[in-house]
């Protein structure tokens, strides 16, 4: 959704970045028991079934039994989700606990696992332009931790991020600093000089491409963090299972359509959101939506745009049944009732 140049990064392009295929079974060592596992900081690889790719990024481990803070746009389209501890021998399967789009903040709950090394969040905001800053991510997908160091340029930032998908996002209050932030990042700390996290990688400037989110710049190395409690505050939300306008909590009901703008010749788009693909046997598919289909309402809500339809259908819960009226290639206007399924995180 954002191409935040994060270190989130799309493994088709990225030549070398080996998949994750490690079976649930691991290895323990010797006395690993006795001391907490790793650094705190993890690796993330996801299957982006739907999209015919895959994907990695980094984040923070908040719990010893394996609570986890990404980007959500390093799990955005995921299919299945693998974490790493560098270093280790351990790799988890992990589910998705909640996420907001709005935020792009994400929390992920590893399975199975237990004596995880945790991060350490700063108690002061008192952050200052100036101040040395070190990001630390799955650089270029590389499956080792690195580092950059940079200094604070900016406070209380505005931009606007685009992913992979097209999709933008307005993210506020933002961190800047001129860190050498690359794509597998998205997720990773911003450490003060005590080694305390004071933000997420989040953006970086594509320089006319990118992977993950990103944003123009002609001004050098330009990154972007989400401050600590920015984020710390969503996942509270999401541990309390209180779902907002803004955060998503469980699973996330699916539709099973790709949808685009409608456009009428080079006038100004359509109101609705127009079918441009099916998935084979979903949802829409099974209730004869085709496309060329034009949704132009769900549940009486009209839809204006294919973003309105995503937000609307992350309101509702799998399994749950919408009726949704459209417009058929022919013109006519139709009335169908879908029942949703469970998808990828949005």
């Amino acid at each position: 959704m954002k191409t935040l140049a994060r270190r989130h990064v799309l493994l088709p392009v990225l030549l070398g970045l080996c998949v994750l295929v490690v079976g649930a079974g691991f290895t323990f060592e010797r006395g690993a028991a006795a001391r907490p596992l790793g650094r705190g900081i993890v690796l993330i690889n996801t299957n982006l079934g739907y999209e015919g790719g895959r994907a990695a990024g980094t984040g923070m481990v908040l719990t010893s039994s394996g609570e986890v803070l990404t980007n959500n746009h390093v799990i955005t389209g995921a299919t299945t989700i693998r974490v790493t501890v560098p270093g280790t021998k351990r790799t988890y399967a992990a589910r998705v606990l909640g996420y907001s789009v709005q935020r792009d903040v994400a929390l992920l709950r590893l399975q199975g696992a237990s004596g995880l090394k945790t991060i350490s969040p700063a108690t002061s905001a008192r952050l200052k332009v100036g101040q040395a800053v070190t990001a630390i991510g799955n650089a270029n997908g590389s499956g080792t931790l690195t580092s950059a160091a940079g200094t604070i340029t900016g406070l209380g930032k505005t931009i606007t991020a685009t992913g992979e998908l097209g999709r933008s996002e307005q993210l506020h209050g933002l961190i800047e600093t001129d860190a050498d932030v690359q794509p597998g990042d998205s997720g990773g700390p911003l450490l003060d000089s005590s080694g305390h996290v004071v933000g997420m990688d989040t953006a970086a400037s594509s320089g006319g491409g990118g992977f993950g989110f990103s944003f123009r710049s002609t001004n050098g190395n330009v990154a972007y963090a989400i401050p600590i409690g920015t984020a710390l505050g969503v996942t509270k939300q999401i541990e309390a299972g209180t779902t907002t306008a803004s955060v998503h909590i469980g699973a996330t009901a699916f539709l099973g359509v790709e949808v685009e703008a409608a456009q009428q010749g080079y006038g100004p788009p359509t109101a609705g959101a127009l079918i441009a693909g099916v998935v084979p046997s979903g949802p829409a598919a099974s209730a004869g939506l085709v496309p060329g289909d034009l949704i132009t309402a769900v549940e009486g809500r009209a839809i204006q745009t294919p973003d309105a339809l995503t937000t609307v259908v992350l309101t509702r819960k799998p399994g749950t049944s919408v009726q949704i009226a459209y417009t058929d290639r022919t013109g006519t206007p139709q009335n169908v009732s879908v029942t949703l399924g469970s998808g990828p995180p949005q």
